[in-house]
């Protein structure tokens, strides 16, 4: 007998003992054969626990074709034994789970050879009833890592298998007793080939979104580069880059102003890249967006309990985040008077005060601010405090509108085609020089975020090859001037006043072609609605 094995008794057709060996030649084991009743309930049960001298065992029963065979086992354990003693069909579940046709089975012994394979996985790889037990399983088992998997002792849950040309899903988990590996066993998780596909599609779509979000990570973490994120070649963009080589290591407060979509928060990064605050976190903060309830709780943090919704464990302010750091304050034309007060007193003393709390604390920042309006003209409108704009504009970088940079349009549209390519896993696309020369003749009041909303649009419309002219969107229209009129000469301009009444023209064109919304004619136009009901507001006081 095995060690496994504690007795075995052979019964005849008639319930005659045959033969017996172990505790099948017991006297108590075989009081119990002749109980009528135990018996009925083993052949019933097939799978029964018997307790001999304090020992649990297993007895099993299985008919042969002289009678019946009792195997009576030592028990591994107390959980064996529990689910035979409390399962009446024990041995139905043994069975279902050998033979399951959607969740096969191999097993290993501590050596990696085939011990058992269930028949429907025999049958899948073209074997016989026990053919494959006995050889090394990666001899019969295409890509198995089952023998991995006795080797090392751990398991391996949810892999990916290719067999006979079909991707299963399996689990792989070693078979332990006392520290020692005896063994392992293999299951097929699903197998049914509408099961298979429809989680095959769900990986790749997932796998494809992962991919997207890497690729778009890394687009945005190349904001965090240098000189070499401000495309250009013109003689505005060198002096630009100029500009912020000699301001970028000093500890003075800079103030970029320029028109929306001109790269102001391009500009901000490099500043930080190149300064000694580059290893600190940079804070990005837009005073357009933050609510007005929430603008003093969003900058300078609150303590547990500040108000209703808070967190529980307070919050840090825009500020403290910013220690060590750059923090960045786009739209800051945007900042209520109120807060434009308490922010002063901030960057006079270098100290924030929570809401709700009423501790001071130190913090060490330096400040980049930016604004597409303009502060001294707000200044005389009492709309932005002048001690304020004294204390952020030591130093103003002006940045130049794209049309006064128009020979970098093809260096711009080369870079918007590669970002749009790596993001979207696409090849490159072209530009004709007839496109170009297209995009070169537009006004571009939205400046280069307009450019490149109107280069993916176009690579969304085209063959994804080659841009052309007719991929473009349709050239915004001037307005004609009557015949009667155009002989007459005129009174020249500022081309301040000229360049304001394109920029009017285009925004009345672009409310009207979006059916009044004014978000999405900002959109269109490339600029913030901050900017867009600002010069709406002009538009009807000198219409008034």
């Amino acid at each position: 007998m095995t060690p496994q094995i504690a007795g075995a008794a052979l019964l005849g057709k008639e319930g005659q003992t045959a033969f017996s060996i172990g505790l099948g030649s017991d006297p108590r084991f075989k009081a119990l054969i002749a109980d009528r009743a135990w018996m009925l309930e083993l052949r019933e049960r097939r799978l029964m626990t018997l307790n001999l001298d304090r020992k649990a065992y297993a007895v099993m029963l299985a008919p042969t074709a002289e009678g019946e065979l009792l195997v009576i086992s030592h028990a591994p354990g107390d959980p064996l034994l529990h689910f035979v003693g409390s399962v009446d069909f024990a041995w139905d579940i043994i069975q279902y789970l050998l033979t399951d046709p959607h969740d096969a089975m191999t097993i290993v012994d501590h050596k990696a050879r085939l011990v058992f394979i269930s028949p429907i996985h025999e049958a899948f790889f073209g074997l016989k009833l026990g053919e494959g037990n006995g050889k090394p399983v990666e001899q019969v088992i295409e890509n198995t890592r089952l023998h991995e998997v006795v080797a090392s002792g751990k398991a391996d849950v949810g892999a990916i298998q290719r067999m006979r040309g079909a991707d299963r899903v399996v689990s792989r988990v070693p078979i332990k007793r006392d520290g020692r590996v005896l063994g392992a066993i293999g299951r097929v998780m699903f197998k049914g080939p509408q099961q298979l596909e429809a989680m095959s599609r769900r990986i790749r779509d997932l796998e494809g979104e992962l991919e997207f979000y890497k690729r778009e990570t890394e687009t945005l973490r190349a904001r965090d580069y240098g000189l070499e994120a401000i495309i250009g070649r013109s003689p505005a963009v060198q002096r630009l880059r100029a500009q912020i080589a000699k301001v970028a290591a000093l500890e003075i407060p800079v103030l970029i102003r320029g028109e929306s979509g001109t790269g102001k928060e391009l500009v901000a990064h490099a500043l930080h890249q190149l300064s000694p605050r580059r290893e600190r976190s940079m804070i990005n903060v837009n005073a357009a967006a933050l609510p007005p309830n929430l603008v003093e709780s969003e900058l300078f943090g609150y303590e547990p309990g500040a108000f209703t919704g808070a967190d529980k464990k307070g919050r840090k302010g825009k500020f403290e985040q910013a220690e060590g750091g750059t923090i960045f304050l786009d739209e800051i034309g945007d900042m209520p008077l109120d807060v434009q007060a308490k922010l002063l007193r901030v960057l006079q003393d270098r100290i924030v005060e929570r809401v709700g709390g009423d501790r001071a604390r130190a913090v060490d920042f330096r400040l980049v601010s930016a604004t597409n309006q303009d502060l001294q003209l707000m200044v005389e409108h009492g709309n932005f405090r002048l001690d304020l704009f004294y204390r952020i504009s030591p130093i103003v970088i002006e940045l130049p509108p794209l049309r006064e940079r128009l020979d970098d349009i093809p260096l711009l549209v080369a870079k918007f085609l590669q970002d749009f390519a790596y993001r979207h896993a696409r090849p490159v696309a072209n530009i004709s020089p007839e496109a170009l020369a297209e995009l070169a003749e537009r006004p571009w009041p939205g400046n280069i975020r307009q450019l490149q909303h109107e280069i993916e649009r176009a690579l969304v419309f085209s063959d994804g090859i080659m841009i052309g002219v007719e991929d473009l969107s349709e050239k915004p229209r001037r307005s004609q001037t009557p015949p009667s009129q155009q002989a007459q000469p005129k009174e020249p301009r500022e081309l301040k006043e000229v360049v304001a009444e394109l920029q009017n023209g285009q925004i009345r064109e672009a409310i009207a072609a979006c059916g009044g919304n004014k978000k999405k004619a900002a959109a269109n136009l490339g600029i913030s609605r901050s900017f867009l009901y600002k010069r709406l507001a002009e538009i009807e006081t000198k219409t008034s």
